[in-house]
């Protein structure tokens, strides 16, 4: 099948790579302090206005309130973590939670949602996150309202490109999704530049094992990397699978997992596979919303580095650099 492809042949054009740190004078860390600070509870309560439903913002697989805290003048959003054992026996958890979070905390890249602060306050565990107002990629792919616009071509694909350098900055200090989506990108408007893609540290964890019997959340289904699933090994190459069947959304503006269709259509990977054996078929898997505004090399190769990131063998993935340097590519202005 790879015949079809041009198969990341872009990397013949050099493009000049963004400095991996987000340096100080980064007009995007403005309002970030180098180190994360420690907040109480009482300040976060006051911030939600004692947590009140209408500041959450998401409840799925985490709890995340908006709130305004005035320590720091800034619009935040709030994951709460599991309440922490008063007793004394989660002296563990407490511990793990304290270094997740300094952990988080170091992290710094443009394509990167910073964490601001936490709260360990009594029995109480709090990740303070800046807040991203134009919510996730998932937003504006699926369901949209009648008054929200279908992303167009261009910003599809600076947003995977960003979304790809944000991936390998983790990679880099061992980082990863269980499970990336279309939700775990997030996004925010950008002076003259359109929406600028950062990923979320909600679910972030170390590349290794993730331990026995690890869960498959329904959320996780058509996301999930087969070889993750199997042997609970997260690697390198298992979560450039995730990042490739969001490229798939991305493209195509199907949901990664249909539950209504037919079986063999219901993961975005097996309905993708007939359209990869024949290249005068890929147009066919464009967003219709697209209404063919793309140029069709283009979509072709960016099809291509979909489906090398999905290939059932992970030594048949490309390293990640590879994958940016391509996406990176596409999004440029080779109109002039």
């Amino acid at each position: 099948m790879e015949a079809c492809f041009p198969c990341l042949g872009v990397r013949k054009r050099r493009v000049r790579p963004l400095p991996e740190e987000a340096t100080p004078a980064d007009p995007r860390h403005r309002h970030v302090a180098a180190a994360a600070r420690t907040f109480s509870f009482k300040e976060l309560a006051a911030a939600t206005r004692n947590f009140r439903e209408d500041g959450l913002v998401a409840d799925e697989d985490a709890v995340l309130y908006k709130g305004y805290l005035k320590s720091v003048s800034q619009v935040v959003a709030l994951k709460l973590q599991h309440v922490a054992d008063g007793r004394g026996s989660s002296e563990k958890y407490n511990s793990e939670f304290l270094a997740h979070a300094l952990k988080l905390s170091a992290l710094r890249h443009p394509n990167l949602v910073n964490l601001i602060g936490f709260c360990a306050d009594g029995n109480h565990r709090i990740l303070v996150h800046e807040y991203m107002p134009l919510g996730s990629l998932e937003d504006h792919l699926h369901d949209l309202s009648p008054d929200k616009p279908p992303l167009d071509w261009s910003t599809r694909l600076k947003i995977a490109a960003g979304a790809a350098k944000g991936l390998q900055y983790l990679h880099n200090k061992g980082m990863a999704y269980q499970c990336m989506r279309s939700s775990d990108i997030l996004l925010e408007d950008e002076e003259s530049h359109g929406y600028h893609p950062k990923l979320s540290q909600c679910g972030l964890v170390e590349l290794g094992l993730l331990g026995p019997g690890a869960p498959l959340h329904k959320q996780y289904y058509g996301f999930a990397c087969p070889d993750t699933f199997m042997t609970g090994n997260l690697t390198a190459a298992s979560s450039l699978y995730s990042f490739g069947i969001v490229l798939l959304e991305l493209i195509t503006g199907r949901r990664a997992f249909v539950d209504q269709a037919a079986p063999e259509d219901r993961t975005i990977v097996r309905w993708a596979q007939p359209f990869f054996k024949y290249r005068t078929r890929l147009r066919l898997m464009a967003d219709p919303t697209l209404k063919g505004r793309y140029p069709l090399k283009d979509l072709e190769r960016a099809l291509s580095v979909a489906f090398v990131c999905v290939k059932q063998d992970p030594a048949m993935r490309p390293p990640i650099a590879d994958v940016v340097t391509a996406l990176a590519f596409l999004a440029s202005d080779r109109s002039s």
